[in-house]
């Protein structure tokens, strides 16, 4: 499960307290959780709240997959900026190492063109600039790339993955993600139908891909965000309740749509089980799969929306179990879970 800066109010001992109650085994840590808990936000602060939220997580029995998202980093044109962003990678870093995580996400930036660049070439050099900081470090710290379905220009995974391949580092990978993946070809949220033309065409053509390009590479697959979403009554566009004209629409209708695994009664339509299919059954992933929410939901204040969340969670993780006959691979997963922490208890 995902943990970003949600669930208005809430406490993340709250938030994480039911996250191991319905049988999450990690999480994804959001920095701004971290920042909300260091006041003032200095860097010593930062780190004394990683290492609080450490203790916690592992008194809960919760692994923490990564620390996301370093957001609007590659392609800036202000190379000013640049360099204040690797300073903040620098204090990223250690953070990661004080939460004992050697993995950062980094998303594709949804910048304006007159802030960043198509230039592929400058993006690579600013992607591996990351890389070869992570190789200076003991153990090595990875980065996982994600292609937003809004992104500027990195918007598809197929334009993701051949960055990381261009990037040509082994601790730099990709971060997959179900509704990124699908709501860019699959979905369009300002179509009466909620969907692109030739959608399922479109879908059955680009799982394929993914199967052949990724498969022989799955280690470079760092996790799996496997995440559905709500079809629209209506077109998101000017006077729908969920439009901001200071957003791409998909990232309007992320922000406020998203739904667990296959939560058709909840208004789920993407075709996930496909694209998870795909990278579980056919590519043989094994790593950490989230399940990944961001919903309207979480803005309730009421004490019950953070355990609802979290059940609903657990019910997505165990349906997709046997959606896709995953009992090995669940138990697998479990079994690499307890020699983790077993492991850990050992430091």
């Amino acid at each position: 499960m995902s943990l970003g800066r949600c669930y208005a109010g809430h406490s993340l001992e709250h938030k994480l307290t039911m996250a191991a109650k319905h049988g999450l085994q990690g999480i994804e840590l959001f920095y701004e959780d971290l920042a909300d808990l260091a006041r003032p936000q200095t860097p010593s602060n930062l780190l004394a709240a990683a290492a609080y939220v450490r203790s916690l997580c592992a008194s809960l029995g919760l692994d923490i997959i990564c620390l996301q998202p370093f957001m609007h980093y590659e392609g800036l044109l202000d190379r000013a900026a640049h360099s204040k962003r690797i300073e903040e990678m620098r204090l990223w870093i250690q953070l990661a190492q004080v939460l004992g995580t050697d993995l950062i996400q980094v998303p594709s930036t949804f910048l304006s063109k007159q802030e960043t660049s198509s230039d592929t070439e400058l993006i690579v050099s600013d992607l591996r600039e990351l890389a070869d900081m992570g190789l200076q470090q003991t153990p090595t710290m990875r980065f996982a790339y994600e292609s937003l379905c809004w992104g500027t220009y990195v918007d598809k995974w197929e334009i993701c993955w051949d960055i990381v391949q261009r990037v040509d580092r082994p601790n730099f990978g990709i971060c997959l993600d179900s509704f990124n993946i699908l709501g860019r070809i699959y979905a369009d949220p300002t179509a009466a139908s909620g969907c692109n033309p030739d959608a399922e065409e479109v879908v059955r053509a680009s799982v394929r891909r993914l199967v052949e390009q990724i498969g022989p590479h799955k280690e470079k697959i760092f996790f799996f965000q496997v995440v559905d979403a709500e079809r629209l009554d209506a077109p998101l566009l000017p006077g729908h309740p969920f439009y901001n004209a200071a957003q791409p629409a998909r990232m309007s209708w992320s922000r406020n749509c998203r739904l667990f695994y296959g939560e058709k009664e909840h208004g789920a339509y993407l075709p996930v089980k496909d694209v998870a299919h795909a990278i579980i059954k056919e590519i043989g992933f094994e790593g950490w799969v989230s399940m990944e929410l961001f919903n309207r939901a979480m803005e309730r204040k009421d004490e019950g929306v953070v355990e609802e969340l979290a059940s609903r969670a657990g019910e997505s993780w165990r349906r997709m179990v046997v959606d896709l006959d995953m009992k090995a691979e669940a138990d697998e997963l479990r079994k690499r879970s307890i020699v983790r922490k077993d492991s850990a208890r050992d430091l």
